[in-house]
């Protein structure tokens, strides 16, 4: 794609538009000025397009929606470092590690990016570079500093805050230094001296924090990992739940089928972030030995241990799935987090099939469900007039086989070919 023509037309086998999880034949999508201006059959298509057009022909595959991941943390390297390690970068390296990041992100067919968490301003600066021109990749939404207690997850962030008025406080000034929404920890994590089994907050301060958002009209997300925690968050009104683990005061993960209810009454948003339980980057890397015949006993072992913890944590989606949740639940890779490093957000997908999805449910929770959940399902998430040209092209079709979101053809981002 040259981009010189004034209009652009996108042909291949298959197109999924968003608003089904089923892949239609030999489609055409119409673009002009970075939108969207028409999108149905080729043959159809063609007669619409004005003299000069730009025709891509991209042959055997099928155009989707750019995909959006719901948790990173650009602005971390995903070198394998601990949380103390990372953070001893300076703020400098960080906004290096993001442009990074974003870049990995985009070639993998993730035009949208939620970062939800960044120290200082790193996370407003990486955002500006975008803005500017400075550094390219994924469409960027920020959180800046996530909301944490004193010596809370992710205190290192320097966002604390314990008490209402703390809390209506850091809202305010995330919000008047260009947050996109408003990310608070919950629970505990893996910081050093928190403890993920119980609630950060009480249900008194996420209200606080989520009143005060909306009168900036922002989003809400919390890092839960506990029982308790999500319980509070889901009666505060928080809108999107990252993690939920479920866990209990003794460490365990216990699906609660009437807090998954209560979720459901308040169409509260679940981002399980499963790639990052269970470990599955390490998963892969092991199932491909095996597949080429080089796997060794110990490592036949340490992939069937791998599995067996991996399907404790699906067990608990597959019932947030069986008790009306489906529609509610998000792909988050946690990319940049240990060694997690972005541009995988098709491992995600490849376990939410695992969980109970089919291949076209996985894409359409990437794709639709996400900007429902981001608050920008009027500009992104399905192919049609009006919308943004954000877009992502697999080989074969990704409605039957997951694995092709592994596969990437090519991406849009506002109309312009990136990859």
């Amino acid at each position: 794609m040259s981009g010189n023509a004034a209009s652009t037309l996108l042909c291949a086998a298959r197109l999924v538009d968003g608003l089904s999880d089923v892949a239609k034949a030999d489609h055409a999508v119409l673009i002009e000025g970075g939108r969207i201006k028409a999108v149905g059959v080729r043959e159809e298509i063609q007669k619409e397009m004005p003299p000069g057009t730009e025709i891509v022909d991209l042959g055997d595959a099928c155009i989707t929606p750019g995909m959006i991941d719901n948790h990173t943390h650009v602005s971390l390297a995903a070198d394998g470092r601990s949380y103390v390690e990372f953070f001893a970068d300076t703020d400098e390296m960080m906004v290096l590690a993001g442009a990074m990041n974003l870049r990995r992100h985009q070639a993998a067919g993730v035009t949208t990016i939620r970062d939800n968490g960044a120290r200082n301003m790193v996370g407003f600066a990486i955002k500006e570079g975008l803005r500017r021109g400075y550094i390219t990749g994924s469409r960027l939404l920020v959180s800046g500093r996530s909301i944490t207690c004193t010596e809370g997850h992710f205190h290192m962030c320097n966002e604390i805050a314990d008490g209402e008025e703390e809390m209506r406080r850091s809202v305010r000034r995330l919000a008047h230094q260009g947050a996109d929404f408003i990310k608070v920890m919950a629970t505990g994590g893996g910081t050093v001296g928190t403890v993920p089994r119980r609630a950060a907050y009480s249900v008194e301060e996420l209200r606080a924090a989520v009143r005060e958002a909306r009168q900036f009209d922002l989003l809400t997300a919390a890092h839960c990992r506990a029982t308790e925690g999500m319980q509070h968050a889901v009666e505060a009104g928080i809108d999107l739940i990252e993690h939920a683990e479920f866990l209990g005061m003794d460490n365990q993960m216990r699906f609660d089928p009437e807090l998954a209810e209560k979720m459901v009454e308040c169409g509260t948003f679940a981002s399980p972030t499963l790639q990052a339980w269970v470990g599955y980057p390490r998963i892969v890397a092991l199932e491909a030995k095996a597949e080429a015949g080089t796997i060794t006993l110990a490592e036949e072992q340490t992939l069937k241990q791998a599995n067996e913890r991996a399907e404790t944590r699906l067990e608990v989606v597959r019932r947030m799935v069986d008790s009306g949740l489906k529609e509610r639940i998000l792909p988050g890779t946690d990319c940049g987090v240990g060694n997690l490093v972005f541009g995988h957000l098709d491992y995600d997908l490849q376990l939410l099939v695992r969980a109970g999805f089919t291949p076209g449910e996985a894409l359409l929770s990437a794709t639709r469900i996400s900007a429902e959940a981001v608050g920008m399902v009027d500009q992104l998430g399905t192919i049609e007039p009006g919308k943004i040209a954000d877009l992502a092209v697999f080989a074969g079709d990704p409605t039957k086989d997951v694995r092709a979101l592994s596969e990437v053809v090519a991406v849009f981002q506002g109309g312009q070919r990136v990859k």
